[in-house]
């Protein structure tokens, strides 16, 4: 990231903050799409915070091998005490998205509300990353805001999204002010997108996408 910001201030209480804010919506929004996970073997989990997407997918997909990077240590901490029933088939990194080895094999990307912390740059250079060290086929698992087409959230949402990057900009230096369009830098590293659900009138999505 441009410059990195320190979410090691807010990994004890990301959770608890999230369920104040939006309830169940982002854990359901993360494992919307699980099943169709099921024949995935070598994942990458870019950001996923505490492990509870992670502990899920281990849990359903018992011949997948994980490796989670994050820039937090704390985060990283919580992630392998939540999974720690798996972990043989865990192994976790801490470094940025952008510095994280891709490892031969992987067939899946995770990027849970990570990719808002880029710049559009940034998600340019990960998505061609990626697709550079994969093969067809691989699938990308992506969860995150946006500002719906609907006329009458758009305003709320802007509204709603402002706030979010102040708040993160104050707990923890994050100094990306705009939403990236992750969409256009998948479809131009070579990715297709194959399935999409979006909730509170399109303000949060989760896609599933294809390496061609």
């Amino acid at each position: 990231m441009s410059t990195q910001p320190n979410f090691n201030r807010v990994a004890r209480i990301y959770r608890w903050a999230e369920y104040l804010t939006l309830g169940p919506i982002l854990q359901r929004t993360r494992t919307h799409f699980l099943p169709q996970l099921a024949g995935c073997r070598k994942a990458l989990l870019f950001g996923d915070g505490d492990g509870r997407f992670l502990t899920r997918l281990l849990r359903q997909n018992r011949d997948l091998h994980a490796t989670a990077v994050d820039v937090s240590t704390t985060m990283l901490h919580l992630l392998r005490e939540r999974c720690a029933g798996a972990g043989s088939r865990l192994q976790t990194l801490q470094t940025s998205a952008l510095e994280a080895p891709i490892a031969p094999g992987t067939d899946l990307i995770v990027t849970h509300f990570l990719l808002d912390c880029l710049t559009q740059t940034e998600v340019d250079i990960l998505a061609e990353n990626v697709a550079q060290n994969t093969d067809t086929g691989t699938l990308w698992l992506l969860s995150d805001f946006q500002v719906p087409q609907r006329a009458f959230i758009r305003p709320i949402a802007k509204i709603y999204i402002g706030w979010l990057y102040i708040a993160f900009r104050i707990l923890t230096g994050l100094r990306v002010q705009s939403l990236p369009n992750p969409q256009a830098a998948l479809e131009r590293a070579g990715f297709a997108r194959i399935a999409q659900h979006e909730t509170l009138f399109g303000l949060i999505y989760t896609e599933v996408w294809q390496r061609r």
